[in-house]
C-alpha cells in the first residue's frame, strides 16, 4: 500500500469531511524549510497559511532546531507541580518584557483550548472567591472561535463547528461582533468611531450583572475570515469590563507574537486585559504549549492555605515542557535580533499591495483586509451588493484544490482566501506566492 492508503486506512484528519479526500487524498509532507514544504513525490508548496497559524519563523529553522536538540540532552520532560526548570523560568523572564501592562503570572497548558479553557475556569473560581457567586456567564461576540473543547466552543459563536454540540454546551451572552465590510451603520473601518458598541453596551447593562468575563479575539475574528475590527472597538470593550466589574479575557492565540503588525494585537489599542492567552507562535509552530498570562490580583485570589480550598485545581501532563520551553526561548532570542517584526511590516505592505493590484478589480473580490501580514480576500457573487456564494458551492475550497496543484498552500475559511504567512518570508516568495493565488482564482472563474 502506499503512504497516501495506509494514512486513510488509519487517520481520521481533523476538520475534514473524509469523504472529500477520495477525491483529495492526504499531501505526505517529506520535508520543509522556510516557506516551502516538499512532498514525498518532490512537489514543492509555499505556506502561506503558517501550516495553522503557528510556524512563526519559517519550517525547520536552524536557530529552533538547535535550541530543541539541545535541551534534549538535558531534560526531555518534568512533573510540573512543586518542580520546576531554568527554561521555564527564563521564558517566563523574557515574557515579561513584552506582554501587555500588569500581566504577570503565568499558567502554562499544551494547547490554545486548553489555555482558554483554564481561563474560563480562572475568571469563574476568582469570581466566586471575592464573593461574587452570581457572576456565572462568560459574553462573547458573535462569529468568535476560541477553541473546539466544550468551554471554548460555548464561548465561540459559529455554527460550523458549535451547532450539534449545543445541548452539551453552557449558556453565554452573545454580543453582536463588528462587521466593517458590510457594516449596518454604513461606517468604514479605518474612520469609524466603534459606534457598535452600542450593542455591547446593551448586552452590559442587561447582563454584567451575571457574568464574570468577556473573552474576545483582539481586532481579528480568524476563523470568521479573518474579520478585522478597529482598535477603538477593542479599547471601548475594555472601558465596559471596567464600568461593570467584568474581566477581559484577550485570546492572543492566533494574533500573537508579530502577527498583526505589533507584538501583541492588544498593542494597538494600548490596552491590557485581565487575562490573556498565547500559544501557536509562542513556540514557532515547534512544539504544542499554551500559556493563560493573568495579573497580580487574580493569582492573589488563589492564595491561602490548602485547605481553605482556593487553589486552582487545574493541570496538563506537559504542563512547562522543557522542549517546548526552549523553542520558545529560541523564538524570543531571534524575534529580538533578528528585526522580524521591522522586516516583517515592510514585507506585509509590499504583500498587501501586490494582492490589492492584481485581485481587488476583480468582479468577484469584495474585499481585501490586512493587518499585519494577514491578508483575507473575500469573494463574493455580486461586488456592489457583497453578497455571498452560497455555502454548498464551496468556491474557497475549489480554488484550494487548484492552487495546490499550482504549489501553494492557500487553506480556505469558507469563500474567504487568506495569507498568514510565516513573518520571514522573502519579496521574491511573495511574488510567487501571489503569482500562483491569482492564477488559481482566474482559473477557477475563468478570467
Amino acid at each position: 500500500m502506499t503512504l497516501e492508503e495506509l494514512d486513510l486506512k488509519y487517520i481520521w484528519h481533523p476538520c475534514s469531511q473524509m469523504k472529500d479526500y477520495e477525491e483529495l487524498p492526504p499531501i505526505i509532507i517529506d520535508h520543509g524549510e522556510g516557506v516551502h514544504l516538499y512532498d514525498i513525490h518532490g512537489n514543492e508548496y509555499i505556506d502561506v497559511v503558517s501550516s495553522w497559524w503557528c510556524n512563526l519563523l519559517g519550517h525547520c529553522n536552524p536557530k529552533i532546531n538547535e535550541a530543541i536538540k539541545n535541551q534534549l540532552d538535558k531534560l526531555e520532560h518534568v512533573i510540573f507541580a512543586n518542580f520546576s526548570h531554568k527554561p521555564a523560568i527564563e521564558l517566563c523572564q523574557q515574557l515579561m518584557e513584552i506582554i501587555p501592562k500588569g500581566l504577570c503570572k503565568f499558567n502554562f497548558s499544551d494547547n490554545g483550548s486548553a489555555a482558554v479553557e483554564c481561563a474560563l475556569k480562572m475568571a469563574f473560581q476568582y469570581q466566586y472567591q471575592r464573593g461574587k457567586a452570581e457572576k456565572t456567564k462568560f459574553m462573547c461576540l458573535t462569529e468568535g472561535y476560541h477553541g473546539e473543547t466544550i468551554g471554548a466552543l460555548s464561548v465561540g459563536s459559529m455554527d460550523l463547528y458549535a451547532k450539534i454540540y449545543r445541548p452539551m454546551l453552557m449558556d453565554t451572552i452573545h454580543i453582536e461582533s463588528p462587521d466593517c465590510y458590510r457594516c449596518p451603520l454604513g461606517k468604514n473601518r479605518d474612520s469609524c468611531g466603534g459606534e457598535c458598541i452600542c450593542h455591547a453596551e446593551k448586552a452590559f447593562a442587561e447582563h454584567a450583572q451575571e457574568c464574570c468575563a468577556l473573552i474576545v479575539e483582539p481586532l481579528l475574528q480568524g476563523s470568521a475570515g479573518m474579520r478585522i475590527y478597529p482598535p477603538v472597538y477593542l479599547k471601548k470593550l475594555r472601558e465596559l469590563c471596567d464600568k461593570y466589574d467584568v474581566l477581559l479575557i484577550a485570546d492572543e492565540i492566533a494574533t500573537g507574537f508579530g502577527r498583526t503588525g505589533k507584538m501583541f494585537a492588544c498593542d494597538h489599542a494600548g490596552i491590557s486585559p485581565d487575562i490573556m492567552c498565547i500559544s501557536k507562535g509562542l513556540t514557532g509552530g515547534y512544539m504544542p504549549m499554551a500559556i493563560t498570562i493573568t495579573t497580580q490580583e487574580i493569582y492573589d485570589a488563589f492564595y491561602d492555605d490548602y485547605n481553605k480550598g482556593k487553589a486552582f485545581m487545574h493541570s496538563h501532563t506537559y504542563s512547562g515542557n522543557p522542549l517546548g520551553c526552549a523553542a520558545a526561548l529560541a523564538v524570543q532570542k531571534i524575534l529580538r535580533e533578528d528585526n522580524i517584526l521591522e522586516n516583517a511590516a515592510e514585507t506585509g505592505k509590499y504583500l498587501h499591495q501586490k494582492l490589492t493590484e492584481k485581485l481587488l478589480q476583480k468582479p468577484y473580490v469584495g474585499e481585501i483586509r490586512h493587518i499585519g501580514l494577514i491578508n483575507g480576500i473575500e469573494l463574493v457573487k455580486d461586488k456592489e451588493t457583497k453578497e455571498g456564494f452560497e455555502s454548498e458551492k464551496r468556491v474557497g475550497y475549489e480554488i484550494y484544490k487548484i492552487a495546490l496543484k499550482k504549489g501553494l498552500l492557500l487553506r480556505p475559511l469558507g469563500n474567504v482566501l487568506y495569507f498568514n504567512p510565516p513573518l520571514i518570508i522573502t519579496k521574491e516568495e511573495i511574488d510567487c506566492a501571489v503569482d500562483r493565488c491569482v492564477s488559481s482564482i482566474e482559473e477557477y472563474f475563468g478570467n
